[in-house]
């Protein structure tokens, strides 16, 4: 295994790019989450690129180019909900799936993020091989 893939990066920070892994971009401000998502994933054979707050995330959309966005929906500095309707808006990016990982687990607000274009939706805490599956699912769509 390639030793730089397991570098230990500040939030927001990208590991260096790797052409044959599939790049998974994690929204979650709280940090046990996002490092808890960021090594199973990496363990898993993704190129992640973690976020502690929303406010970069259109940026990094561009820099990054993920194949599948986790997104949180309660957010320090923004609401997850307007991320994903920004996402949607813009015809480069509405391809991109986005999975919902979120405390918020009332069903209006749930059908609230699927209707703004989300994949599919967990609730915290996340079953992480159940979480693996629906990010195998959507990259084989």
């Amino acid at each position: 295994m390639n030793s730089d893939r397991n570098l230990k990066v500040e939030s927001g920070a990208a590991l260096p790019q790797y052409p044959d892994l599939k790049r998974l971009l994690i929204v979650e401000d709280n940090t046990l989450n996002r490092l808890m998502l960021n090594d199973y994933l990496r363990f898993c054979g993704y190129n992640v690129m973690s976020l502690a707050c929303g406010a970069n995330l259109l940026e990094e959309v561009v820099n990054f180019h993920p194949h599948i966005i986790l997104l949180d929906l309660r957010l320090p500095d923004i609401d997850g909900y307007i991320l994903l309707e920004q996402l949607q808006l813009n015809p480069q990016w509405r391809d991109i799936p986005v999975i919902i990982v979120s405390a918020r687990a009332f069903k209006a607000d749930r059908q609230r993020a699927m209707n703004l274009g989300a994949r599919q939706y967990f609730i915290k805490p996340v079953n992480l091989v159940d979480l693996k599956q629906a990010i195998e699912q959507e990259i084989a769509n």
